[in-house]
C-alpha cells in the first residue's frame, strides 16, 4: 500500500508518495488538467499494482481532479485544511511551509491517521447534480440578500417611507415592481392608486390589489424628513440599480428552483426525504445534496449528526463540563437543518412537543431548534437506512416515553 499527498492549486498540483513506513518514494509537480492526471497515474503506477492499494489525501472533496481520482479506484480522503495545518505543527516547530512540504504532510496524515478522517463518498451522478444546483440556488439567495441589505441602507438615508411601505421584504415582487417606478420620495408621493395597482399586477399580485395599493400610497405619502433634491436624485439612481439587480436575481432564483425541484424529484431517495415534516423540494434537495446518497458514507447516526453540525460537543476538565454547539461542520447543511427544524414545528406534533420540552427546561429558541434538528437528522438516518417513509408515531414514540 502506498500513500499519496496532493497539495492542489489552480494551475498545478504538488504530489508526494510514501510507503507504509513513511519513506518517500517519489515527488512531482503536475499541471492541472488531463496531462496532469495522466502523469499522476504514471507516477502512482510505478509503486502500486492495484488501485485499491492507493490512499490519497487532498484538501478538497469535489472537482474534476477529485472525480478523476475516485473514478480511478483510489481511496481518497478529503482533509480539512485546518486539520492539515495542525498535523504540520506536530512534526515541525519552525513554522516553515511550502507546497511540496504540504504534500508530504498530507501523505503522512493518511498513512497514520486516516481512520480519524472521512473518505470521499461515492455519491451518484444525480446526487452530485442536485448538490451543484442546490448550492448555486442557495448562493444566489445569499447574493440577493446582500443586495437587499444595500437597498435598505440606501432607503434609510433618504426614503424611509419606502421602508414603511414594504418593511423588510424588499426582495418581494411588490417592492421591486413599485420601487422600479418610484425610486425617490418625490415620485412616490405622486404615485396614484391606479398606477400602483397596475405595477402590482405587473409584478404578479392577483389578490387584494386595491387594498394593497392604498396601503402603499398612504405609506409613500406619509410625512418624513427630506434630503436635498440633488442628493435624493443621486440616491434614486442607486435604488434603481439595486432594484434592477434584485429583480434579475429573483428571476434566476426562480429558474434554478424549478430545475432543482426537477432533479430532486428524479432521485430515488426524494420520496423518503420529502416524507419527513418540514422538508419540501428546496430544503429536501439541500439536505439530500449535502448528505449525499452513498449508503456507506456514515457508519452510524452519530457520524451523520456530527457532519450536519447538530450534535453538540462537550468540553470537560476536572469538575467543569460545558456542552456547546458544534463549530466544525458543513455550514450549508447546518443552515438547512436549522430551517428544517423551524419548518417542522407546524407540521409535526412530535417535533412541537420536543421543542416545547427544550424551552421548558431553559433552552433558548436557537438551542431548542438545534436539539430538534439533531433529532430529525437521526430520524432521517433511520428512514434512509431502512428504506422506509416517515411515521409520526414511530419517530417520536421513544422520546415521548422517556419524557413521560
Amino acid at each position: 500500500m502506498i500513500f499519496v499527498g496532493i497539495d492542489w492549486a489552480e494551475a498545478h498540483h504538488d504530489v508526494c508518495i510514501v510507503d507504509d513506513v513513511g519513506k518517500v518514494l517519489g515527488k512531482a509537480r503536475v499541471p492541472d488538467g488531463i496531462e496532469g492526471v495522466r502523469r499522476l497515474h504514471e507516477l502512482i503506477a510505478e509503486h502500486a499494482e492495484e488501485p485499491n492499494d492507493v490512499v490519497v489525501g487532498i484538501e478538497i472533496d469535489r472537482g474534476l481532479l477529485v472525480g478523476a481520482l475516485v473514478a480511478a479506484g483510489y481511496r481518497v480522503y478529503a482533509i480539512n485544511p485546518m486539520a492539515a495545518s495542525r498535523y504540520r505543527d506536530r512534526h515541525a516547530t519552525s513554522k516553515a511551509k511550502s507546497d511540496r512540504g504540504d504534500a508530504k504532510v498530507l501523505a503522512d496524515l493518511v498513512r497514520t491517521d486516516r481512520h480519524n478522517h472521512r473518505e470521499v463518498a461515492g455519491d451518484s451522478e444525480l446526487a452530485e447534480a442536485v448538490k451543484v444546483v442546490a448550492r448555486a440556488h442557495q448562493t444566489l439567495i445569499w447574493t440577493r440578500q446582500r443586495q437587499v441589505n444595500q437597498l435598505r441602507n440606501a432607503l434609510r438615508e433618504f426614503y424611509p417611507a419606502a421602508l414603511k411601505a414594504f418593511g423588510t421584504d424588499l426582495a418581494s415582487a411588490d417592492a421591486v415592481s413599485v420601487l422600479e417606478h418610484v425610486p425617490t420620495p418625490e415620485l412616490g408621493k405622486r404615485a396614484s392608486r391606479s398606477s400602483l395597482i397596475a405595477w402590482l399586477r405587473k409584478g404578479g399580485r392577483q389578490r387584494n390589489l386595491g387594498d394593497r395599493a392604498v396601503a402603499i400610497r398612504e405609506a409613500l405619502r406619509s410625512e418624513q424628513l427630506q434630503a436635498p433634491p440633488v442628493v435624493s436624485e443621486a440616491y434614486g439612481d442607486i435604488v434603481s440599480s439595486l432594484v434592477a439587480v434584485i429583480s434579475n436575481l429573483n428571476e434566476q432564483i426562480a429558474t434554478l428552483e424549478s430545475k432543482l425541484a426537477a432533479r430532486f424529484d428524479a432521485h430515488p431517495d426524494a420520496e423518503i426525504v420529502r416524507s419527513l415534516p418540514g422538508l419540501g423540494s428546496v430544503l429536501g434537495a439541500r439536505v439530500l445534496a449535502e448528505f449525499g446518497d452513498d449508503p456507506n458514507r456514515f457508519a452510524d447516526v452519530k457520524g451523520r449528526r456530527c457532519y450536519a453540525g447538530t450534535a453538540p460537543i462537550t468540553r470537560a476538565s476536572g469538575t467543569r463540563l460545558v456542552v456547546l454547539a458544534r463549530i466544525a461542520r458543513n455550514k450549508r447543511l447546518a443552515d438547512a437543518c436549522y430551517l428544517w427544524a423551524f419548518a417542522s414545528l407546524t407540521r409535526s406534533a412530535g417535533a412541537r412537543r420536543h421543542y416545547d420540552r427544550c424551552r421548558a427546561k431553559g433552552d433558548t429558541h436557537h438551542m431548542a431548534l438545534r436539539s430538534l434538528a439533531n433529532k430529525l437528522v437521526g430520524i432521517l438516518h433511520g428512514c434512509l437506512s431502512h428504506r422506509s417513509f416517515y411515521s409520526e408515531d414511530i419517530a417520536w414514540s421513544t422520546v415521548d416515553e422517556v419524557a413521560a
